[in-house]
């Protein structure tokens, strides 16, 4: 795990005057140490509501979770923005490893957290997630009755999109074997070699005829908008075999039993938007809601806070927060 440090500001935005932040630990039930960022208003004198953030898929708290944990401690909640386990400042071993059941848990594992602390309202916690960890998001909403209400920005939902290839263009029994075939492979690889070989991040240098979406991400992670040298996107990505627990597992196959409130944001623009429109239509109940940004591209919803919707994320929670009191 990487050396923490609580003086330097290391993130890839700039530091509020109006919070206060502080580096936090706990575990998850795995017995995995996670490290995020916890930010607070200035002055607090009651319990406040927290929000647990997370994503996106191959980033970490530096990048775009800190900058709405940080957004959101501005508008008055308690937030934590963490690594998820095997990245970043989070423990776990191998490094690089993501699995649809432990990264859920590390969403609940911050519910948990947050629950314990003084200064948190424990019967107003809520989670939001961004691309991959959009999907975590709902599939911890579908198991954890504690968290009140949920907001996903710019979702993927990262089983779909391994077991199916992107726009579902893989969506065969034929491709998925292959690719199985290909996964188990490299397993053997690993196991004969002693380490876990990765899948590399955004391509660099980009090809002149990468698609939008690849050329959108690059924008984000392989320039000063977005690099940080803890982040896998920035740079040598995930174990190539964490694709095989995704397709064999799938999230969300109980979203439609989601009581809890839910706000799905997207971009009309970003390749990914199909993701967010069909998770919204498993949804059941009349405090949910679909929100389509115009124009927007996918990572426009990383960091461009013009175009994300912070004062409806705030009114969103703050109504179903509310509703706890009655």
């Amino acid at each position: 795990m990487d050396n923490l440090n609580d003086e330097k500001w290391d993130k890839v935005f700039p530091e509020s005057k109006k919070t206060k932040h502080v580096k936090a630990t706990f575990h998850n039930r795995y017995g995995i140490t996670l490290v995020g960022d916890l930010y607070s208003p200035l002055s607090a004198s009651a319990k406040l509501p927290a929000i647990a953030v997370c994503g996106p898929f191959g980033a970490v708290k530096e990048q775009s979770s800190g900058l709405y944990a940080q957004t959101l401690a501005e508008r008055g909640f308690i937030t934590l923005a963490f690594d998820p386990s095997y990245t970043g400042e989070s423990g776990g071993q191998p490094r690089y490893v993501a699995s649809p059941d432990i990264n859920t848990e590390d969403f609940c594992a911050a519910v948990d957290y947050l629950s314990c602390r003084d200064d948190v309202d424990g019967d107003k916690i809520g989670i939001l997630g961004i691309c991959g960890w959009g999907g975590m998001a709902l599939n911890a909403a579908a198991m954890d009755t504690r968290i009140k209400a949920t907001v996903t920005s710019t979702m993927y939902d990262m089983s779909r999109v391994n077991a199916n290839g992107y726009f579902d263009a893989g969506n065969s029994e034929q491709a998925r074997y292959e690719l199985k075939k290909s996964l188990n492979a490299q397993r053997t690889a690993d196991y004969k070699n002693g380490n876990y070989a990765l899948a590399g991040g955004v391509v660099d240098p980009l090809p002149a005829d990468a698609p939008f979406f690849v050329k959108d991400y690059y924008d984000y992670y392989k320039t000063a908008r977005g690099y940080h040298p803890r982040s896998l996107n920035s740079n040598g990505g995930w174990n190539v075999t964490s694709a095989l627990s995704f397709i064999n597992m799938p999230i969300l196959c109980y979203s439609n039993e989601i009581r809890s409130a839910v706000l799905i944001i997207h971009g009309d623009k970003a390749h990914s938007c199909y993701f967010s429109q069909d998770a919204y239509k498993k949804l059941k109940g009349d405090n949910k809601r679909l929100l389509i940004i115009p124009g927007a591209v996918h990572t426009d919803l990383y960091d461009n806070t013009d175009i994300i919707p912070f004062g409806e994320i705030v009114e969103f929670y703050n109504k179903y927060f509310n509703e706890a009191d009655n």
